[in-house]
This record gives C-alpha cells, structure tokens and sequence, in this order.
C-alpha cells in the first residue's frame, strides 16, 4: 500500500536536506582543495552531486517518488498524478528539508549554521541558463518514466551533472535547493535578492516542458503509472482458480477487492466482481481513491452477481450483500464486514480501501497459498 501521506513528506524532508547536504558540502571540500582552481571545484562538486542524487532517487523513490523539488511536485499535480494538497505539502516540505541540508552542510565543515550567500548570479544569460536547466531536467524525468521508469535515478543524475556544466548558471534547477544556497556564503551560494528570479524561471521551464511532453506522450495525464481493470463475468476463465468479491452495487468495495487481488495474483488465479443490484458505473469517490495509488476503475463496469456466475468460482467473498447473495451448494463463502464507500468523504474512502488492502492480503496469504508470488511485494502499490 502507498506509504502515508506522513511518511512521504518525512522522506522527502529528509532527501531534500541530503541532497542541499551534498551540494553544499561537496562545494565547500572542493573550494578547499582545489587551491583556487574553480574548474576542479566545479567538477568535483558536479561529480558528488549527481552520485548522491542516482542513491538518494533508489532510497526514498519507493516511498514518495523523491521528487526532491517542488518544479516536479507541482507538475505531478498538474498531470493528475498527485493531489494538489499532497503536492502542497510534497513542497513545504522540500523548501524545509533544504534549509535543513544546508545548516547541516555547515555545522559539518565549521562554517556558521546561516550566512546571506554574496555570490552574485543575475542577469539575462543566467535566468535562460535555469529556463534550460529546468526544462531539460523535467524532459528527461518524463520521457524516461514514460519508457523506462527503472532508469530516471540515473537519468536525472547524469543530466544534473553535465548541466552544471552546459549552463552558464551550473543548473540550479530546483527552487528549494536555490533558496537552501542563498543561505550559504560558500561555493556553492547565491544573492537572496537573486533568488525570486531563479525561482520564476525554474517553474516556467518546468511548466513548459510538461506541456510539451503531455502533448508528446498523451498518457501522461491520461493514465496512472499502474493500470489494472478487474475481469469481468463475461471473459472468465474457468480453468483458473477463481474468487469472486461481491457487495450490493458492484461499485465500490467489490471493485477495490478485485483490483487488489489481480494486481498480485500469479498467472492461474483470478478475480471477479459482482454486485446483488449493480448501479450503473463504479462510486465517483472510489475511483478517485484508487486512482492515488495507481489502479484505474474508469473503464470497469458493475455486473450482477448470478447463481450463475457464482457457480463458476472456488471462492465467493461478500461484502455487505447477505442474503441477497445467491446460495451454491459447496460454494466456499467468506464475509467481510466493510461500510459503504458510497457518499462518503475521500478520507473516509481512503480508509475503507485501506482496510479491503489489508483483507486482500491477508486472503493470499492464508487462504489461496500459490495465487501470490513470492516476487510481488504487496505492500509496495
């Protein structure tokens, strides 16, 4: 199950301040050991910036995405991939975390905790250097996540290092990584009174290239970055072990269940769900939920739960229906006593699909031993 909304920002707080830690302190070592040959410096702070960030993307990307910068988060709220209100606080916390890295940054080479950095970088050239930087980085984070998710930490480490060096600004690109310099009167630093600037410039490169690759790559916004439609009565195969999930309407707790359950299942097991008065489509509320976990319910369709269909399954798990639900004579049946998403506030929704999370997982584990792989983590959606 995705991470909570808590430990998400805890992990981008904490990769936020560890990558302004390592541009700064990387700064300031190669500044000291450099004897005032600034290309040695440059170099060695580019080398230890895009190293830290292929590690730090591995480490925390399994719990918030590390975005790191608030250009990504707020662009992932633009193509619907996060929530506005996520990506508002994926952003407070990244502009905390900076602040954090650079106080740790000096604490660690006896610099004072804050300096106003005198480093002056303004001008035209320097404001289309971060427009470049940006929109590069944003291109290349959307063009590989699109193709080869697996390859974004290295992508975006390698692009970060050479641009320190294509851009006459050394892309910055990131506007809580610029504020976090502005407070470091080291190699690394920049003017506060040059900082709004950069900033305007980092989050209109972002938005132009978002554009751009929505337009190239329509699925962007079009589809979450896992997409799952549960089976439905019509194509079941009936040489596959078969469990069906059944509540009243068909459009809510039954369609979570099924979805989870096809999301892990091993080739040979599958999942159905029915409802003993289908409505006409899936709870607006629940296809909101599980959208923010990847799994899209838009195309699937509420279907009535028959002695018919019934029949064809191994077993039959019930939500909500009772006596409605149709009796079979050596049907293997297992209620689950789960509340009505129907109407219900998103937070509300958000916990009944928790709860149906954990239920599924407890099923595979117990119940139908060989439907799970053992290569499928289910705590990882």
């Amino acid at each position: 199950m995705k991470p909570s909304l808590a430990r998400r920002l805890v992990a981008e707080l904490v990769g936020t301040a560890f990558l302004v830690t390592a541009v700064i302190g990387s700064g300031v070592m190669a500044d000291r050991l450099s004897a005032g040959n600034a290309a040695i410096a440059l170099l060695a702070n580019s080398i230890a910036t895009g190293a830290a960030l292929v590690a730090l993307i591995l480490a925390f990307g399994p719990i918030s995405g590390a975005h790191f910068n608030p250009v990504v988060s707020m662009c992932d709220a633009f193509l619907g991939k996060t929530s506005k209100r996520d990506s508002a606080f994926y952003m407070a916390a990244q502009f905390l975390g900076g602040l954090m890295g650079s106080a740790v940054a000096h604490l660690m080479f006896s610099e004072p905790l804050y300096s106003l950095s005198q480093h002056p970088r303004h001008g035209a050239s320097q404001l289309f250097s971060e427009f470049v930087a940006v929109f590069g980085l944003m291109a290349i984070i959307w063009g590989c996540s699109s193709t080869r998710a697996n390859m974004v930490p290295f992508a975006v480490a390698a692009y970060i290092t050479a641009a320190y060096w294509f851009t006459a600004s050394t892309s910055f690109a990131n506007p809580a990584v610029t504020l976090a310099r502005a407070f470091s009167n080291t190699f690394a630093g920049i003017r506060l009174q040059d900082v709004p600037a950069f900033i305007v410039v980092q989050f209109g490169g972002a938005l132009a290239a978002t554009v751009l690759f929505r337009w190239l790559l329509p699925e962007l916004a079009n589809q979450p970055r896992k997409v799952l439609i549960p089976r439905s009565a019509e194509i079941m195969d009936t040489k596959m072990r078969t469990y069906i999930f059944a509540c009243v309407h068909n459009a809510g707790r039954s369609q979570m269940a099924a979805a989870f359950f096809n999301l892990y299942a091993q080739p040979g097991c599958q999942a159905i769900s029915a409802g003993t008065a289908p409505a006409k489509q899936v709870h607006p509320e629940v296809a909101i939920v599980m959208r923010e976990i990847g799994i899209d319910l838009s195309e699937a369709k509420p279907q009535l739960l028959t002695a018919e269909v019934a029949r064809l399954a191994d077993v039959l798990v019930t939500m909500g229906c009772g006596e409605a639900c149709p009796f079979v004579p050596g049907l293997r049946v297992v209620d689950w006593f789960l509340p009505d998403p129907k109407g219900e506030p998103l937070d509300t929704v958000r916990k009944i699909r928790d709860q149906i999370h954990e239920n599924v997982k407890d099923l595979l584990k117990n119940d139908c031993a060989g439907c799970c792989s053992p290569l499928v983590d289910i705590r990882s959606v």
